[in-house]
């Protein structure tokens, strides 16, 4: 009898964990294993400082570590090109940063999955390997110095890699979405008479992607902002789904042109994964050519 009557609350509490790792599951973005991270064949690694990242010199030949999808201990930042096929470039570039936290690369679905998306629809795609919380560095010093270095890279570059550089964006998951929108407030418009070359162009970027960036609720647009496409899942959590809500509507009272998609029955962190191909969320990428297309990015 004492068994029996202690049975619903034992189904009450198997009840409630199975929910809770569920939910788990979906934030981390789904039960499907997740693959090795691999470099897709035939795309260059570019450092972004020749000898090295300012301040991290020292540490530019350490090894990245590796775990399932994610890259660690970055101190030589570097981007990873994607070209497309010359008869379908648009002259457009994005730099892709993935999430992780601050603390890692989700490399595989929030960086080159989309890039090479990105490069089948005609855009060139640079995935940022910039560096971490987790080795030491300050999100808004040294990762966001790497943003802005890539950002100079490509226009830098431009002619050579097949982009305008009147059309180069930033965009970021997660942690790297908190990239984009401060590299969108923070960026310099270049130095004419420095030594590199590379200083000498702009960092700002001309349009940003916000997928579900880490601390919506404190983006802050101000007039003259570039233009902004943004998505998140309407299952994540409120700072971000009801962020990115509220941030809409702040770039709307800044009069700053802005997009945003909140997909129903989603959560966090559903990138780009082949998967899950025909779920809404996985369009993103086709609304994204058709906000650059409808604001002249693409001709």
């Amino acid at each position: 009898m004492r068994i029996r009557a202690l049975l619903p609350a034992f189904l009450a509490l198997l009840l409630s964990a199975s929910v809770g790792s569920a939910r788990a599951r979906q934030q981390r973005g789904g039960d499907a294993p997740r693959p090795a991270v691999v470099v897709p064949a035939g795309k260059p690694t570019v450092f972004l400082w020749p000898n090295g990242a300012p301040g991290s010199e020292a540490r530019k030949d350490e090894a990245e570590a590796i775990k399932g999808e994610t890259v660690l201990n970055v101190h030589n930042p570097s981007i990873i090109v994607f070209h497309p096929r010359k008869e379908i470039n648009h002259g457009v570039g994005i730099i892709v940063a993935p999430g992780g936290g601050h603390s890692s690369l989700w490399i595989m679905h929030e960086g080159f999955n989309p890039a090479q998306m990105l490069a089948d629809k005609g855009i060139a795609a640079f995935v940022l390997k910039n560096r971490l919380q987790s080795s030491g560095y300050k999100f808004d010093v040294e990762a966001l110095a790497d943003m802005q270095r890539a950002i100079k890279v490509v226009r830098s570059r431009a002619a050579e890699w097949g982009v305008d550089p009147n059309k180069i964006g930033a965009s970021g998951f997660s942690a790297g979405g908190e990239l984009a929108q401060l590299v969108a407030l923070q960026h310099d418009l270049g130095k004419p008479d420095a030594a590199d070359p590379v200083e000498r162009v702009s960092s700002r970027p001309d349009f940003q992607v916000l997928i579900y960036p880490g601390k919506s609720h404190l983006i802050q647009p101000v007039a003259g902002s570039p233009p902004a496409f943004m998505a998140a899942g309407y299952d994540d959590r409120p700072d971000i789904s009801i962020g990115l809500a509220e941030a809409y509507l702040r770039f709307k009272k800044a009069g700053v042109q802005a997009e945003l998609h909140l997909y129903a029955k989603t959560g966090h962190g559903f990138g780009l994964r082949p998967e899950r191909a025909g779920q809404s969320h996985q369009e993103w990428p086709v609304q994204l050519v058709s906000f650059l297309r409808h604001h002249g990015f693409i001709k």
